[in-house]
């Protein structure tokens, strides 16, 4: 028989006489079940849902008693039933329907409560086995779901306890509920099943790829968290999505725009990386750290990483590793800066931060990229994915390729602005001397240019780069990057290797007394 759709869908409000409710969260399921009682509409429902319920005095018919057949499987199967789905499904403006209905004793249910099996929670306990995860998809609760939302027309359907209050007003002042929220309740229900289908397909995905494969297939289902004023530019509509409040905390100024999360996104990714570390303190400005430092104290760290570039730091953003205690909050104050994060803030250095109204405040809970999760980039015809780069380096990690192996202070240098190098935008090269950032080049054709870039603004700055390291995010193609490095006082290299003229670089650092170490892998960042 081929589908005969409605020339086109009513548009009236919907009575509700009989509704079906049937939820593994039962938050708010029982003040739902009262008011329905109280609007004299018939309950029928499912297992702990119909326990519940019951349990409150309020009067609910079991499914098995409607269909005629017991829950089975250990309850896996309770609702499907042509006398469930037929009444769901039914559209009881369409004669042909309503005739089908009553020739085979299907009675409409016009209102249909279901919330899923918990298989996100389930799956993100270490201790989930397949089996586990398996028996919590949820079979009945989505068929019940689907058909509802294609039946809007005629059937309302609630996927979630927070639409349970929006849903009572509706049934209180109007006695019936309108199309308009019956599509817009249908909208979520779908989206709300997706999101499901989503989780389980990268679950099993996951299960065929293990970590070290992507998976054949992507699928990604992600709420709107905010809808933004613009995106990029005024002449672009924008909104985030996921589920950025798990990460940070914006308590105090206006909301984050669109380049506010992308330079949010570049601060915490840094910082992460000096999370156990000594006071760390970054300036951002565009998604680049105009200045990073390490020190004993946090306003140390931030005297420093100020003093690597005092004019970019001028509505840009400061990020911390530290609580910011009051001293170092005097310090942020005496320049404009947009946003300030840390992990917490002192009393008085609230006091004195909210004193600006529109500057914005962030508390991090959570610190992105911990794990090797999958990074995306969009592209014609769909998206670029890879892990995301969490990799870091320790001494030991270390190939010393020159005669003149680096001193203790050295190693201390190089392994700092290697972690610095790595948030800079390719070509990116990075001059550091006792935690500090001397210069910064970034984002140049030419690893040479970038590397003039730093000279000039260690220059600029009236920095010394005598006896700094040098940091490249990719290999030396030429000897002459590391001859511009060496005229202008650096002492030690950190690259990753790999060039064919490997040998030929390492020859020009031992000719210049230079200690020059190889880390194997290189930070291309795009």
């Amino acid at each position: 028989m081929s589908l005969q759709p409605l020339d086109s869908l009513p548009k009236n409000p919907l009575k509700i006489k009989r509704a079906l409710l049937s939820v593994s969260n039962k938050t708010g399921i029982v003040k739902l079940a009262r008011h329905l009682h109280q609007s004299d509409v018939e309950i029928i429902s499912t297992g702990g849902t119909a326990q519940k319920i019951r349990e409150a005095n309020i009067p609910v018919t079991d499914v098995s008693d409607v269909t005629g057949f017991e829950e089975c499987l250990d309850g896996r199967v309770k609702t499907l039933h042509p006398i469930i789905h037929g009444g769901i499904l039914g559209r009881t403006s369409h004669k042909p329907d309503v005739e089908e209905m009553n020739r085979l004793d299907i009675t409409p249910i016009e209102l249909v409560v279901v919330n899923l099996y918990p298989f996100e929670e389930t799956i993100a306990d270490p201790d989930c086995t397949p089996a586990m995860a398996t028996e919590n998809i949820d079979i009945g609760g989505p068929t019940m779901i689907r058909a509802a939302a294609k039946n809007f027309a005629h059937v309302c359907v609630l996927t979630s306890p927070k639409q349970y209050s929006e849903f009572g007003k509706e049934l209180t002042q109007q006695t019936e509920v309108s199309f308009k929220k019956r599509r817009q309740w249908a909208t979520a229900a779908f989206n709300h099943t997706a999101n499901y289908d989503a989780a389980i397909a990268n679950y099993f995905n996951h299960l065929e790829t293990g970590d070290e494969e992507l998976p054949q297939q992507v699928n990604i289902s992600l709420p709107k968290s905010q809808t933004l004023r613009y995106g990029e530019n005024p002449h672009q509509k924008a909104a985030v999505y996921g589920n950025q409040n798990e990460f940070i905390d914006c308590f105090h100024g206006k909301q984050l725009s669109y380049n506010n999360f992308t330079d949010v996104d570049a601060a915490l990714n840094l910082i992460t990386d000096f999370r156990n570390d000594k006071p760390t303190c970054a300036i951002f400005k565009h998604t680049v750290p105009c200045g990073v430092a390490v020190s004993d104290k946090l306003e140390d760290a931030w005297d420093k990483a100020f003093a690597t570039d005092t004019m970019s730091p001028f509505g840009g953003i400061v990020v911390v590793n530290k609580e910011l205690d009051i001293n170092t909050a005097q310090k942020i104050d005496e320049i404009f800066t947009e946003i300030i994060i840390a992990p917490s803030y002192s009393e008085k250095a609230l006091e004195l931060l909210q004193q600006k109204k529109n500057r914005r405040l962030i508390r991090i809970k959570k610190l992105p990229n911990t794990d090797q999760n999958l990074r995306f980039k969009s592209i014609f015809g769909g998206a670029l994915g890879q892990h995301a780069d969490v990799k870091t380096i320790g001494r030991k990690d270390l190939k010393t390729v020159t005669e003149r192996k680096p001193t203790e202070q050295e190693i201390e240098d190089l392994l700092f602005s290697w972690k610095v190098v790595k948030h800079v935008k390719s070509n990116a090269i990075v001059y550091a001397r006792d935690g500090q950032t001397i210069g910064i080049g970034t984002g140049q054709t030419s690893r040479v240019e970038a590397s003039e870039i730093a000279i000039a603004k260690a220059e600029q700055e009236e920095l010394s780069l005598e006896g700094t390291a040098i940091a490249s995010d990719a290999f030396f193609p030429f000897a002459d990057g590391i001859e511009a490095a060496a005229d202008a006082g650096a002492t030690c290299v950190i690259q990753p290797g790999g060039s064919i003229r490997d040998e030929e670089v390492i020859e020009a650092s031992d000719k210049l007394n230079m200690a020059m170490v190889f880390t194997g892998n290189r930070h291309f960042r795009h």
